[in-house]
Order: structure tokens, then C-alpha cells, then sequence
């Protein structure tokens, strides 16, 4: 499977945290400067994509795996 399942345990809740809190300094107008809004907008995604997805393509190059085994 190409995107195989790499991420777990407490990593796993570090970027699903990261990720809403991101998702809600930007829904609260908490950022107002233009670039900034931007960069939290890609720490949101990068966050909540990689949570729902349970893979980390930097981690599947340097070989790490926070999951699990099966």
C-alpha cells in the first residue's frame, strides 16, 4: 500500500491537537496578518491531513514508525 500507516500513539494526538488548534485560531480571527494566516492555514492541514490519514511521507523516508505493529 503506498500510503502506509506510520503514525501512532501520542504523535498521533500531538497532530490532531495541533491541527484543531490551528483549525481554530483561523475560524476566531485570532490571526489577522495576511502571510501568517497562510502559514497556520498549511500547519492546519499538514496537521489534520496526516491524523486522518495515520502516514507522515517524512517519516516513510527516514523510516520511522510510530504505529503500532500489526
Amino acid at each position: 500500500m503506498l500510503l502506509e500507516e506510520n503514525v501512532g500513539g501520542f504523535d498521533l494526538l500531538f497532530r490532531t491537537m495541533y491541527g484543531t488548534l490551528a483549525t481554530l485560531a483561523l475560524a476566531t480571527g485570532l490571526v489577522k496578518r495576511s502571510p501568517w494566516k497562510w502559514i497556520v492555514a498549511l500547519i492546519a492541514f499538514t496537521g489534520l491531513y496526516s491524523s486522518i490519514l495515520r502516514h507522515c511521507t517524512p517519516y516513510a523516508i527516514l523510516g520511522i514508525n510510530t504505529a503500532k505493529k500489526k
